[in-house]
């Protein structure tokens, strides 16, 4: 069996942390080679109200890692020990994906959102690297879509200009990358929690919100 054929990969998912909190975004098709497996994928998830991770790989595998995570959060919450940080999660993540890289599971992931210490943003490949972004992308569409967060970045965008930022990034992708499509979902994470939007091109190219 060939499973390199068999996972569900392609997508562009991307990341930005600003002052007042995170925003992250992604569209909604999944691919199975050069098949379009579903055209509605939830790739943005949430882990608490404040707290998301966007998912790109092997769906299987990316279903898998997020209850992990969910459990985390929920037994650190239960257990006495209190809420687990963005940073906390990240680092337990990065060692299940280390410990486990030799038979690894195939995600990308960016984990991101607002704690105590204020707003923070991390991404993890496969193998268990965990890094601290300000901006980032991942999957087959990321070359044109960090191109798009390079030129519009900076720390003193607000909430809503990081959103719009992350919408026209992923929508770049979805321009030039086949395996990106359909439309975006855009969340803001802060102190208050998360808003969510959809957005999708019309027959004409104009985005419809």
């Amino acid at each position: 069996m060939n499973l390199k054929n068999k996972i569900l990969k392609g997508t562009t998912t991307v990341g930005l942390k600003v002052k007042d909190g995170v925003v992250l975004a992604a569209d909604r098709r999944a691919s199975a080679g050069v098949y379009v497996a579903h055209k509605y994928v939830r790739k943005v998830l949430y882990v608490t109200d404040t707290i998301g991770v966007t998912t790109a790989g092997s769906v299987a595998d990316i279903q898998f890692v997020y209850e992990i995570l969910k459990n985390i959060y929920n037994y650190n919450k239960i257990s006495g020990s209190g809420p687990i940080t963005v940073k906390g999660l990240a680092m337990y993540l990065g060692t299940m994906l280390s410990r486990n890289k030799y038979f690894p599971y195939l995600v990308q992931i960016l984990l991101g959102g607002y704690d105590e210490s204020g707003a923070s943003l991390y991404n993890l490949d496969y193998i268990g690297d965990v890094t601290e972004e300000r901006y980032t992308a991942t999957g087959s569409g990321s070359p044109v879509a960090v191109g798009v967060l390079e030129d519009g970045y900076r720390e003193d965008l607000t909430l809503d200009e990081a959103a719009d930022l992350a919408k026209r990034a992923v929508f770049s992708a979805i321009k030039r990358d086949s395996f990106t499509g359909t439309g975006v979902i855009v969340t803001k994470l802060s102190k208050n929690g998360h808003e969510e939007k959809e957005y999708y091109i019309k027959k004409n190219t104009s985005i419809e919100q």
